[in-house]
């Protein structure tokens, strides 16, 4: 009898301490159950602000991207082309001291690397393009990346014919594909025509007003001169020029000697005291 009384106390706490035991674990299942919520919370929570402070970035970059784009045409335009000559003339109190690049028959072989070279030095130019040299995908690409880069795109018709030798409905197309090429390309028809040669026609004229183009040829260039076809020699003449003055249209070519010499004009003319005339600062552009 005793030995039973003692068995049924001793299985009553065996079976206590195992519900004890198991209640303990259970308590604990439930802490870390809640600790387990509580850290999804503040995940949720720091996701939240975490996104909070990307779109609040993003707007910002947004604004700044916004606001450099409308800081890149000037209010009021602060040159114009002389006609009589193509120099740039500064309107009321603009900078005389100036000088505008451009770079014709773009994009044949070095154009991207010149507009590379110009972009980090920070000076503006209109690159001049000819149809026949924009026809690829490739050349398409290169045209886009220089439009992007901030450069103007100006009209040298399709295939660098005289146009005195044209009738007027080949100079239409000469000069009308082109600009209809560069606005499928950068979005934007160019705002500036220049003859091959320099050679216009009654009807250009009329067809690049029509066109809401400024006309435009040169004050001096010499990189189509073998004399000149060194980076050495273009370098020195174009910068050493007794026809260098102030609002010089400098005529430059998409050539491998002038895209080598090109960061020693660039330097040269500032040296002198020469700036660089952004085309979108120029009357008629932003018309």
């Amino acid at each position: 009898m005793k030995l039973k009384v003692v068995y049924i106390m001793f299985v009553l706490l065996f079976v206590l301490a195992a519900c004890s035991a198991q209640s303990e674990t259970d308590e604990q299942a439930d802490n870390g159950q809640e600790v387990q919520q509580d850290n999804s919370v503040d995940e949720e929570q720091a996701g939240d602000e975490a996104s909070k402070v990307d779109e609040d970035q993003a707007s910002e970059t947004d604004d700044e991207v916004k606001e450099g784009a409308e800081l890149e045409l000037p209010e009021e335009p602060l040159y114009k082309i002389n006609p009589t000559n193509y120099s740039i003339q500064p309107i009321g109190e603009a900078d005389p001291k100036v000088v505008l690049l451009t770079i014709d028959d773009a994009p044949d072989k070095r154009a991207l690397d010149m507009a590379k070279t110009l972009k980090r030095l920070d000076a503006p130019a209109i690159f001049f393009v000819n149809g026949h040299f924009i026809e690829t995908d490739e050349k398409r690409a290169i045209l886009k990346e220089i439009y992007e880069m901030g450069f103007v795109i100006g009209n040298h018709t399709k295939t660098h014919a005289n146009l005195k030798s044209l009738t007027e409905e080949e100079q239409r197309e000469e000069i009308l594909s082109v600009s209809n090429t560069v606005e499928a390309v950068t979005g934007e028809r160019p705002k500036f025509f220049r003859a091959p040669f320099g050679v216009n026609t009654d009807f250009s004229r009329s067809l690049a007003e029509q066109e809401g183009m400024q006309l435009m040829n040169w004050s001096y260039g010499y990189d189509f001169v073998k004399e000149y076809m060194t980076k050495e020699k273009i370098a020195d003449i174009i910068v050493n020029t007794e026809l260098l003055s102030n609002g010089s249209n400098l005529l430059m070519h998409d050539r491998e000697w002038t895209a080598d010499a090109l960061e020693e004009i660039v330097n040269g003319l500032r040296e002198k005291g020469y700036e660089f005339v952004d085309p979108k600062s120029i009357q008629g552009y932003a018309d």
